[in-house]
């Protein structure tokens, strides 16, 4: 890229950040959760049509991105890199972004189930053990085992053959809709879900979706996944 090009790169990120409604959805991002397109237009003060335009600014720029689930619309900071500039400004301005305060019941946020698998705050950090081990690998919008992980989920009792052979997606990114970061959903996070139940590591409630990780899970899960 040349002198001019670059320059001229600068001032369209720049100008795609300097907009106050636009930087205030970027700081509501900083945190690495995503958020609705109706939170951050509330966050922002402004109208669901102008927000689409303010919306359409930051991903051509890259500074953010969509993701589509359901009947949502969901955007996220691009990549690591996006956050480090946004907080490096904010040191010139001596403020910090406020943090995402979720309110969903404590008890659906601790664990519940998605489906057939397991989200809230366990399964999200249950997500990030399995990358972190080198368990799951990224593929695309996907998941695949790793020789590892393989290895591993057979020795804690789940036929990865079996669940491989599903006609289903093995393992993608589900969005947590109380924490906005990722669980696995999926065949595997059906699997997990029911090695969870099986353990006792996890029990269901009688009149709700709501998981209750029990002591014996608390250990369980430390001990097998770091968490």
């Amino acid at each position: 890229m040349d002198v001019e090009a670059a320059d001229l790169s600068l001032a369209a990120v720049a100008g795609a950040i300097a907009d106050p409604a636009r930087s205030r959805m970027l700081c509501a991002l900083l945190d690495g959760r995503a958020r609705t397109a109706t939170e951050l237009a509330a966050l922002a003060d402004i109208g669901a049509s102008s927000a689409s335009g303010h919306f359409a600014r930051l991903r051509e720029q890259g500074l953010v991105e969509m993701l589509v689930q359901g009947r949502h619309r969901y955007y996220r900071l691009t990549n690591a890199q996006v956050a480090q500039a946004l907080e490096a400004l904010l040191l010139l301005t001596q403020h910090s972004a406020v943090p995402f305060k979720p309110n969903t019941p404590s008890a659906l946020r601790q664990a519940r189930t998605c489906y057939d698998h397991c989200a809230g705050e366990v399964a999200v950090k249950l997500h990030d053990a399995l990358l972190k081990a080198g368990w799951l690998n990224e593929q695309g919008k996907d998941y695949v085992i790793s020789e590892r992980g393989v290895e591993s989920l057979n020795a804690l009792g789940i036929d990865v053959d079996a669940v491989c052979q599903q006609r289903r997606r093995l393992a993608y990114a589900c969005l947590d809709w109380s924490e906005r970061a990722p669980h696995i959903g999926g065949a595997l996070g059906a699997a997990l879900l029911e090695l969870m139940l099986k353990r006792g590591w996890v029990s269901r409630h009688l009149d709700s979706r709501a998981l209750k990780l029990t002591a014996k899970g608390v250990g369980g899960m430390a001990k097998v996944f770091g968490v």
